[in-house]
């Protein structure tokens, strides 16, 4: 999973590293906002970068503007793009442990909080998970480690029914639609050309025997429940350094999918999408190349995502140059060795605004959850990967919490990206609810703040970002 991790988000630095604390900003002589309630009026949500304001609601601001000087964001819903599927975090082997030892009331607030459908939750309805180990379980496992065993006679989930299987069945109870990715860090070490855990790569005549692998484990979790939505058959292909890793060529991924993988689906009428690649932003073309092979893109749904290298407009490459397939963003990991504003500000810019202005359908960040000492991990796995939420007896919240919450309290799965104008100095991405309403994320990374107009129709209302901050405006 790490390839230069560190080294590129160690670049994302910040001045500003206080975000213990929330209040409401003071209106830094700007017009006063509208009291909320008014129906003509825009509800709004700031995080502010310095951490003083986080995911607070401030006044609502009022659609009755007049003519000035400041610059305009139009939002058009008559003016539609991608439905989105949703926001979320890879929930590991290692986050289901340490959310585990939580006492039971405090687990359940926690769950209803991240999953649930109230107004003190935060709307997360994304999940992805590994099938076996990822680097941050507390060990290297497959389902099925007995060498030799190519009847898959020997396939168990029970290295997952001690953690992550009964908590996945808890954030089903909340959210039974939720959506699940699941992908692997390797085949077990057996079916390898090296026969470790780390690197090596497929041997081909265990290809049948591994599509029945995936084969076997969506029918095993469907038995528990859990209907995986969706798989790629590689997590980060090209990075053979992790602990368990795996190489895949994509010219190796079209022939699994193809001749494996998709016929093994169909025959088993299993409709778990199948989506391509899920590495680095920088070889967009390794998913173009397996779209381009007709035999096998007719089994894909899309293409997945992650940005520790590249630009996120390769995901518009990929979706300009096959329209019918969809793209996905599905992990960037915060460190232990970054500092909130730097963070916050590069990951709602690109991994939230950027990946849904080029076209995806999710934006997910790393892991869910960690103890204070960024474990467990595997031997080899990552040790600086911070996740969304601390958990060591309490509960902290991290900068992907906030990262994340901005965006999925208020856009659900279903909603459907609608045009929004770009403005010189801010970023921003907008939607349209199945309920109708609208909704406007803004950030202003720069280091004064900024008054623009929102549009909607033929009317305008005026709104204030404090430098360093973003918000999300409803109406």
């Amino acid at each position: 999973m790490l390839y230069n991790k560190i080294l590129l988000m160690m670049a994302f630095s910040c001045f500003f590293t206080n975000c213990s604390k929330s209040s409401n900003p003071g209106n830094d002589g700007n017009p006063p906002p509208t009291p909320p309630g008014k129906t003509d009026s825009a509800i709004v949500w700031l995080t502010r970068s310095d951490g003083t304001v986080l995911l607070k609601q401030q006044p609502s601001i009022a659609f009755n503007a007049a003519a000035n000087s400041y610059a305009t964001i139009t939002v058009d819903s008559a003016i539609s793009y991608q439905a989105i599927d949703g926001f979320g975090y890879t929930l590991t082997g290692g986050s289901a442990q340490v959310i585990n030892t939580l006492d039971a009331n405090t687990k359940n607030n926690l769950l209803q909080e991240l999953f649930g459908n109230t107004s003190n939750s935060i709307g997360i309805n994304y999940l992805r998970i590994s099938i076996g180990a990822s680097d941050l379980n507390a060990e290297v496992f497959s389902y099925d480690d007995v060498a030799g065993d190519t009847g898959l006679v020997h396939f168990t989930l029970d290295k997952d029914k001690t953690d992550l299987i009964p908590l996945l069945k808890e954030i089903i109870r909340i959210n039974p639609s939720i959506k699940i990715l699941a992908t692997p860090w390797s085949a077990p070490a057996w079916m390898k050309d090296n026969n470790n855990t780390i690197g090596g790569s497929l041997k081909a005549e265990y290809y049948n025997v591994y599509a029945n692998y995936f084969v076997k484990y969506i029918q095993a979790m469907q038995a528990e429940g859990i209907t995986i939505d969706a798989i790629t058959p590689q997590n980060e292909p090209l990075n053979p350094g992790n602990n368990p890793s795996m190489v895949m060529q994509s010219g190796d991924e079209a022939t699994f999918i193809k001749n494996n993988v998709g016929p093994a689906f169909a025959a088993a009428n299993i409709s778990t999408k199948i989506i391509v690649y899920d590495h680095n932003c920088d070889q967009p073309s390794y998913a173009t190349s397996i779209l381009n092979d007709i035999d096998a893109a007719k089994y894909v749904d899309g293409s997945a995502f992650h940005l520790y290298a590249g630009d996120i407009n390769a995901l518009s490459t990929v979706h300009n140059a096959f329209p019918d397939k969809h793209v996905y963003f599905t992990e960037q990991f915060t460190s232990s060795n970054g500092q909130f504003a730097g963070d916050f500000i590069w990951h709602i810019k690109n991994v939230v605004i950027g990946s849904m202005n080029n076209w995806s359908r999710t934006a997910l960040e790393w892991n869910l959850a960690n103890d204070a000492s960024y474990g467990p991990h595997t031997p080899g796995g990552c040790t600086e990967c911070k996740g969304a939420l601390t958990i060591s007896g309490t509960v902290t919240r991290n900068v992907a919490y906030y990262i994340l919450a901005q965006i999925a309290k208020f856009v659900p799965a279903g909603s459907v990206r609608i045009k929004s104008d770009a403005v010189s100095g801010l970023y921003n991405v907008a939607f349209k609810t199945p309920a109708g309403k609208k909704v406007l994320l803004i950030l202003n990374d720069g280091s004064t703040a900024i008054n623009v107009n929102i549009k909607f129709k033929d009317k305008m209302a005026v709104a204030n970002l404090p430098a360093g901050s973003a918000a999300t405006y409803t109406w």
